[in-house]
């Protein structure tokens, strides 16, 4: 039994990643703010999922509850460490009273939209955050890292699939730049100390727990309401949409690498070397639920990419990565579990 600790662990990816790494017998550190992004109790939900917990759960209020969600994961081989990693008093903390055999940092703001709003925000909690988070490493000794970065690196990419090989000089949203600081920071860690790092540039996730601002999850629930759908662009924009448990054994899987190489500093692309657009979302989801969409036409939105696809070749060569999940299989999933949790 090994332990890790998870950052951004109650949010949708992390989440995920707490309960693949208890199955497989390890012990869990979340760290979590909790923010107010979305509704908190969503977080609630994630973590005690994560924790394998399904019994109900008594909801009062932001500070009861969150106390009492501590109470009853920390019984378990998991510790919930409600914190920021902007506070780097709070991290020391936690590393000095835990021996911590790898850390997989996932915690960040997330969306493009919000960061063009927001900019400063997002470089304080994605870039100064992470500053903090490697800093704790060193002080205390911990060497073993990944890190959740993003395809939004590549920008509006002229060609596809997208490969680790490319420059990436031209974000065009702040959250993009925040994940591109980030990866040259990594680098920067590994170099003067000897972190080992795997960065994981991820390709849009979707599924169970997804955040209720992300595209499928809006769209499944708008559609199942019958309301109305916002399409913003004319639909040929496109994406390659990965399914959670093919990101997790991604990231399962880098961990595995870092640990059993020394020197290692490797920018990996996590999806699944294919392309979904807009169009063709929307018919998948209209499909697994048996319903038409109400559809709203909006020009393109300002930040957002055109086209997005990962070459995983890397993946697959340096730790076995084989996405398995197609797009309409992933859907009727995510349906499924969705509907699952309405009733």
């Amino acid at each position: 039994m090994k332990t890790y600790c998870v950052t951004g662990g109650a949010g949708f990816i992390g989440s995920h990643v707490c309960r693949r790494l208890l199955e497989e017998g390890h012990r869990v550190i979340n760290i979590d703010n909790f923010s107010e992004f979305y509704d908190y109790r969503l977080k609630v939900a994630n973590v005690l999922r994560g924790a394998g917990l399904s019994a109900g759960f008594d909801w009062k209020d932001r500070e009861q509850d969150l106390r009492r969600l501590e109470t009853m994961v920390n019984e378990r081989q998991y510790r919930l460490c409600i914190a920021d990693i902007r506070d780097p008093h709070a991290l020391d903390a936690l590393f000095q009273s835990e021996q911590v055999d790898g850390i997989i940092h996932l915690a960040a703001l997330a969306g493009v939209r919000p960061s063009i709003e927001n900019p400063l925000l997002y470089e304080e909690v994605n870039v100064r955050g992470t500053m903090n988070l490697l800093e704790a490493m060193r002080r205390h000794g911990i060497r073993k890292w990944v890190c959740a970065s993003s395809s939004s690196v590549y920008g509006n990419h002229p060609d596809s699939p997208c490969s680790e090989s490319e420059a990436v000089d031209k974000p065009i949203s702040p959250y993009a730049a925040t994940k591109k600081a980030c990866e040259e920071m990594g680098f920067t860690y590994h170099h003067l100390y000897g972190i080992d790092v795997a960065m994981l540039r991820f390709f849009t996730v979707y599924g169970p727990g997804q955040r209720p601002d992300l595209a499928i999850n809006k769209f499944i629930r708008l559609i199942e309401s019958g309301d109305e759908v916002t399409l913003y662009g004319d639909g040929s924009t496109s994406r390659d949409y990965t399914y959670i448990d093919d990101t997790v054994n991604g990231i399962i899987r880098a961990l595995a690498y870092v640990e059993q190489h020394e020197q290692v500093y490797e920018i990996v692309n996590l999806g699944t070397g294919g392309t979904v657009s807009l169009h063709t979302m929307v018919k998948t989801i209209e499909e697994g639920l048996g319903k038409r969409a109400r559809l709203k036409a909006m020009p393109e939105q300002v930040g957002d990419v055109n086209h997005t696809m990962a070459n995983i070749a890397k993946a697959a060569e340096l730790f076995g990565y084989a996405p398995k999940i197609s797009f309409a299989d992933g859907i009727r999933k995510y349906i499924n579990w969705y509907r699952g949790v309405m009733q």
